[in-house]
């Protein structure tokens, strides 16, 4: 799977999933493209990328992006990069259902709305069921927002369990 070829994470592992801002079923959300990296490290570290395109529905003012929309970008964008690294970390053939525990984003600057966005996300800390993730988004070549969360994969029983 690289960027450019049919089948990001999201494609591959959660084809119904329904997430507005991740979902490739959700007509109506974002649907973001998460592509883990080309050539991992030996430890299985590295970059997960998505490139995206914003809508002029995903407006906040003239030429910029919403800021709830960057936010959600990365937090979908790092929800999949622990899901893809926890997956890796059991050798397991399909990653964890994973939810958001926290994250907190920092807005830099504003976001272009007529750019292509880079997402980038990698692992910074991680135990058998839970990983935290640091994630830039840029464009034009500056970084306009960053984000670290936690991400945790869920037990028979929560409401996101199979979710894909």
């Amino acid at each position: 799977m690289t960027p450019g070829s049919p089948g990001s994470l999201q494609e591959r592992y959660s084809p119904k999933g329904e997430c507005f801002g991740c979902g490739p079923a959700n007509g109506k959300g974002l649907r973001i493209r998460s592509f883990p990296p080309v050539s991992p490290a030996a430890d299985g570290a590295g970059e997960v990328r998505c490139d995206w395109k914003a809508e002029p529905h995903h407006l906040a003012f003239p030429g910029m992006v919403n800021g709830g929309i960057c936010g959600a970008l990365l937090d979908c964008h790092s929800n999949w990069t622990a899901a893809y690294h926890l997956m890796k970390r059991a050798g397991a053939d399909a990653p964890p259902c994973t939810v958001t525990a926290e994250f907190a984003v920092k807005l830099k600057r504003p976001t272009p709305i007529d750019a292509t966005l880079h997402l980038a996300a990698h692992v910074v800390e991680i135990t058998d069921d839970r990983a935290t993730v640091e994630a830039t988004l840029s464009a034009n070549g500056k970084v306009t927002a960053t984000c670290r969360g936690l991400f945790v994969a869920v037990k028979e029983g929560h409401p996101a369990f199979h979710r894909w």
